[in-house]
């Protein structure tokens, strides 16, 4: 993926969630998805993020929203040894001044979509106890 021009060693969650246009739950959430995405803790305790676990959370979320593959699909995508998928990079480039895509969805249809994965995280969690 290209270079965003960040500038930070690290970043918190709310950074990460402005600078990706995602919700702070859904970061979390998606920690308890993707295997890959580890970010470490402060001393208090804190997600700190960096650029590297941005470009990651950039590339699920093409592949969430935008490729419209299920949670399950975008896992075994970003599991096949690391392979590199040519057509994940957005349509539109992002500036290096601008951090987070402009919304491809209605503020509905991106509420609705939030609301399917937490539902799918919840039944998965009922299911495991």
């Amino acid at each position: 993926m290209k270079d965003f021009g960040l500038k930070k060693l690290y970043y918190s969650i709310s950074e990460v969630s402005k600078l990706t246009n995602l919700e702070q739950y859904i970061l979390r959430y998606w920690e308890t998805e993707f295997e890959q995405l580890t970010p470490s803790k402060n001393r208090a305790g804190n997600r700190i993020y960096t650029n590297k676990d941005i470009k990651l959370i950039l590339e699920i979320k093409i592949l969430l929203r935008d490729k419209k593959y299920t949670i399950e699909g975008a896992k075994k995508i970003l599991s096949d040894d690391g392979k590199q998928i040519p057509d994940l990079a957005p349509t539109k480039p992002f500036k290096s001044e601008t951090v987070s895509a402009p919304p491809t969805h209605s503020k509905k249809e991106s509420i609705e979509l939030d609301l399917m994965e937490i539902r799918n995280f919840l039944l998965n969690l009922k299911s495991k106890l």
